[in-house]
């Protein structure tokens, strides 16, 4: 018996190695393939609720441009989605003068918006925005992510693996602006010491190519926006 048990002791260590290094790889391979090269300030897309509709109708817009500087139409995006948490509960999702209107939200839990835009003959742009801080879990491909419900630390998640952000940039709908350093663990931590709309958003370009109706595109960007109220 003695016997057996020691014999089966190196396998049980040698398979767990194993199962780290594969795991430690496909981190590694997940971090190599972005590229997170932040401009302060670029254009995104971003989710807040409708003031006019009211929350209790679970009515949300979406805008493009930056928090202080809206676009004065839409861009011309492909595939818009809006979604709760379940990928598969989508949204309607309409069109209405300078902003997407979202109806028909759920009361619970965070609401999520994905795009795409090509904005050149190479350049594709993938946006992913999220409303809400109440869930830890990362349902976009590339996502900042509360680490605990409710909190001012986030982390940024690709694919659902933690990668480190080489900044997070932070625009309040009170005009306050920050650029945030990640931490030596990757996260980022937000004040907020006002009340309003605030709007972190992150951009990282993929190290890679995407064809597209038959056509690749090696310019390929993913931005994505964590927007929530703060309230008085």
């Amino acid at each position: 018996m003695t016997t057996k048990k020691n014999a089966s002791l190196p396998m049980s260590v040698s398979s767990r190695l194993v199962t780290g290094r594969k795991q430690l790889m496909t981190a590694v391979a997940l971090t190599a393939s972005l590229a997170l090269a932040n401009p302060a300030y670029a254009n995104y897309l971003w989710l807040e609720k409708d003031s006019a509709g009211g929350q209790s109708n679970g009515r949300f817009r979406v805008y493009s441009g930056e928090l202080a500087k809206r676009d004065v139409s839409m861009p011309q995006i492909d595939m818009p989605k809006a979604f709760p948490s379940d990928e598969a509960a989508s949204l309607p999702v309409t069109t209405v003068g300078d902003h997407l209107q979202i109806d028909k939200a759920p009361a619970g839990g965070d609401l999520r918006f994905s795009a795409r835009e090509i904005t050149g003959k190479n350049t594709v742009v993938f946006y992913q925005a999220r409303y809400g801080r109440g869930e830890t879990e990362a349902v976009n491909d590339l996502e900042l992510v509360p680490t605990a419900p409710g909190g001012n630390t986030f982390r940024l998640m690709w694919k659902g693996n933690a990668v480190a952000a080489s900044q997070v940039n932070v625009e309040t709908s009170e005009g306050w602006r920050r650029v945030l350093t990640p931490a030596k663990d990757g996260t980022v931590t937000l004040g907020t010491p006002f009340p309003g709309l605030y709007v972190l958003e992150v951009t990282a370009k993929v190290n890679g190519s995407v064809t597209i109706d038959g056509k690749e595109f090696t310019d390929v960007r993913h931005v994505a926006t964590l927007s929530f109220e703060v309230a008085q």
